[in-house]
């Protein structure tokens, strides 16, 4: 749970310190990229995350938080990574690992009920 904080919290300040830097700071070498880079390999953590701890995730009670807390920060930063397609069409493959992680979860899941 620690590590998806991480990668789910990071990416956050750094968009509130480009922002209120850039705003308030009067650094202008704060730029958008500051901001949506790590927004857009954020995804890629949460797959490292979902891969590597897939047992514990759907065979432990205690995996079901897990389960339910990735597929809620994946929606955001699904969210956030399409609007990050107006920045970099990079941003493409950031949406294909949330949709992916979003799909193969209940699947997975099944699969490891039976």
């Amino acid at each position: 749970m620690k590590l998806l904080g991480v990668f789910a919290v990071a990416p956050v300040l750094c968009a509130a310190v480009q922002d209120l830097g850039g705003k308030y700071g009067g650094i202008d070498w704060l730029t958008p990229a500051y901001a949506f880079w790590p927004l857009m390999l954020a995804p890629v953590g949460f797959l490292f995350v979902f891969v590597t701890y897939r047992e514990f995730t759907f065979n432990s009670p205690r995996g079901t938080y897990l389960n339910q807390t990735i597929s809620a920060v994946c929606y955001l930063f699904l969210f956030l990574t399409v609007i990050g397609l107006l920045y970099s069409w990079l941003s493409v493959f950031s949406v294909l690992i949330c949709l992916s992680i979003l799909v193969s979860g209940p699947i997975l899941k099944k699969r490891a009920a039976a």
